[in-house]
């Protein structure tokens, strides 16, 4: 049976929804969240939220027992937003019995542990908006109208079922990023930082590997001490591009960029002044180690040399130029950045700490497509903005870096950028929807 609105959906036998999120991630949780405490229940009771996985785990490939989030707890999914919320962090300790147990710790930081187990409650808490697991999108199709006006979207899932809904959510993520030089390697050969707790497992703890972990940012530190920890007889080496492990460049005055507020001031400003404000925040971000992880680190490679017994390795300032199999090795051929001189170097296993694609995910450039642009211009409201012919809605989260600022792929602003969408949503429903509305409020 056809949702408020009849007509936006012509000749479909398929389930029809009001609004239709792509991955239960943090950002779409967040929207769940603000849809159920501020949409019409008509609107909540039709939003579908769609996970691939059987479960809701956060950073799944990293999800190491002793790492812990670098995000102040109250930055979780409502308080911002809500600080009376039921969905708060806090209310979700009270529930668990842990409450006094977090307080005791003195500290901002939950582990990572605590914030996936939060994020899977709060799925769990839900009252209106449904989430399925094990529906993966493979691909979407645009719903026309007789006069061939793109009304709604057409969602195509692994198991062969389809959902069409009017309004899109993307917030699955970006794709992993892998460096062109590793790209001819087998699969059981190099571990991206996404696949790594379900992937290292599989390697035997008691042999003697040889570990090479590329990058230089809290991932692949978080690799090099999780695997030298886990395997006492592995020789660990880390390669970078840059001339030294750094802490992140972070202080009080530059985490006022990532304030929810800064996004009005970075949407407002001239391309070229973002592009340089992003150059400087990434290094507060995407290119630095927590201080003490980076501080263990590097006492255990002075301990080590100081008893002859190193296992860590640090080899910078280095540009892989390519990867190859010689024999039962992985060869990496390096090329120092200062001096240009060739090394290689030869190893059992490589861990990418490579980070994630810049470009769109594959489901947005889908999207453009089938509405024929080539790339979005995005509003101050996360709302795709689409051409002439288009009345269906999409919102895209944890992709506009570019527009929205570097705190756009970040706990940071989801509480309130989920308002804002929600805001817009409410704003943009079809005029017969409101009435509906506000007809059934009245009674």
């Amino acid at each position: 049976m056809p949702i408020a609105g009849e007509g936006w959906v012509t000749a479909l036998d398929h389930e029809q929804v009001e609004l239709l999120a792509i991955g239960a991630g943090p950002a779409n949780l967040a929207l769940a969240v603000a849809i159920e405490e501020m949409a019409p229940a008509d609107f909540a009771d039709k939003t579908v939220i769609l996970e691939q996985h059987d479960n809701i785990v956060w950073q799944r490939g990293m999800l190491l027992p002793w790492t812990q989030s670098q995000v102040s707890f109250l930055k979780d999914l409502v308080t911002m937003r809500n600080p009376c919320s039921r969905f708060s962090f806090v209310n979700f300790l009270h529930s668990t019995g842990t409450l006094h147990d977090f307080i005791n710790m003195a500290s901002f930081l939950p582990f990572r542990l605590e914030i996936s187990n939060y994020l899977e409650w709060v799925a769990q808490s839900l009252s209106r908006v449904e989430v399925r697991y094990g529906r993966r999108c493979e691909r979407i199709e645009a719903i026309r109208s007789d006069d061939d006006v793109i009304t709604g979207w057409l969602v195509w899932l692994s198991d062969g079922s389809a959902i069409a809904a009017r309004t899109l959510v993307i917030g699955a993520g970006r794709d992993p990023h892998i460096p062109e030089a590793f790209g001819d390697l087998p699969r059981e050969r190099v571990i991206h930082s996404t696949e790594y707790s379900a992937r290292i497992g599989q390697l035997d703890p008691a042999a003697p590997h040889r570990i090479a972990v590329v990058g230089a940012a809290q991932s692949a530190a978080e690799m090099l001490w999780e695997t030298h920890q886990r395997m006492p007889a592995a020789e660990c080496s880390m390669i970078m591009r840059a001339i030294g492990l750094e802490y992140y460049q972070t202080s009080k005055f530059t985490n006022e960029r990532y304030f929810p507020s800064f996004t009005d001031s970075f949407y407002s400003a001239r391309p070229e002044n973002r592009q340089r404000v992003l150059q400087e925040m990434r290094r507060t971000n995407y290119a630095g180690v927590t201080p003490e992880l980076l501080n263990t680190i590097y006492r255990q490679m002075y301990l080590e040399r100081l008893t002859g017994t190193q296992r860590l390795r640090m080899v910078s300032a280095v540009d892989v130029a390519s990867a190859r199999i010689e024999g039962d090795d992985v060869v990496l051929d390096l090329v120092d950045r200062i001096g240009g001189l060739n090394d290689e170097l030869r190893c059992d296993v490589v861990l990418l700490g490579t980070g994630f694609e810049r470009s769109l995910p594959a489901l947005v450039r889908n999207v453009a497509a089938l509405v024929g642009v080539e790339r979005f211009v995005v509003s101050r409201a996360y709302r795709a903005v689409m051409p002439p012919g288009v009345t269906a809605n999409c919102y895209f989260q944890g992709t506009n870096e570019e527009s929205h600022g570097i705190a756009d792929s970040l706990i940071s602003i989801l509480a309130i950028r989920a308002g804002e969408i929600v805001n817009d949503l409410l704003a943009s429903r079809p005029a017969e929807q409101s009435l509906a509305a506000a007809a059934a409020a009245a009674g």
